[in-house]
């Protein structure tokens, strides 16, 4: 049995409802989950859904693309922070990453972990699906000197999702010490046991419920 504290149980989808919002909230609370990731339109009524239970709240920045301006990523970062986000998973731009712009990636993320100072955790998506296992390694090694608190493997929103080789290779890169988050095409307990084995410290789906029985 997975321990519920392992899962993101979220909601990405452009057509989220609010009633579907406060359906993931309930289930979150229900059983204990470790927090709730939605868009950011959401952050407020989300925190107000959430209020004075231990199921963090979590925001998506510069998300799917991580093409945003490093300066409105932070403001993205600084909203969601406002409005009640305890957790944020940010894009790393992935065509920087590509062309070697290593100082540029380093900073876009080391900016946003200023914003969220030591309080606020930050989850930094590489979208391994678009990356060579060499550029997996590099930009985790970017997030870990930049301070960031977990590298992720995917937004769920590209041309793929978590593979457990890519966990692997990620939990070798950072170390023991910093999280590791799988995402995207988590479907059963099998997936997600796989996912866990191979170094994941959480993980995010939507079909959480499925994998937890």
């Amino acid at each position: 049995m997975l321990n519920t504290k392992l899962f993101d149980h979220t909601i990405l989808k452009a057509d989220a409802t609010e009633a579907q919002v406060a359906k993931i909230c309930d289930e979150a609370l229900a059983h204990d989950f470790a927090s709730v990731c939605v868009n950011q339109y959401y952050t407020k009524f989300v925190a107000e859904k959430l209020k004075g239970s231990d199921v963090k709240v979590c925001t998506v920045v510069g998300f799917p693309l991580g093409m945003s301006d490093t300066r409105v990523k932070a403001f993205e970062t600084r909203a969601a922070i406002e409005d009640g986000a305890q957790e944020v998973d940010m894009v790393i731009n992935v065509g920087a990453l590509k062309d070697g712009k290593y100082d540029f990636v380093r900073s876009d993320i080391q900016t946003l972990k200023e914003v969220c100072g030591k309080d606020i955790v930050l989850k930094v998506i590489i979208e391994t699906c678009l990356l060579t296992d060499e550029e997996k390694v590099k930009a985790c090694e970017l997030a870990k000197e930049a301070g960031a608190d977990f590298v992720k493997t995917s937004t769920g929103f590209s041309t793929g999702g978590a593979k457990a080789a890519d966990v692997a290779l990620m939990r070798k890169t950072v170390g023991p010490d910093m999280g590791v988050k799988a995402s995207g095409g988590i479907h059963n307990a099998d997936e997600a046991q796989a996912m866990v084995d191979a170094g994941a410290s959480r993980l995010g789906t939507s079909a959480t419920l499925a994998i937890i029985g």
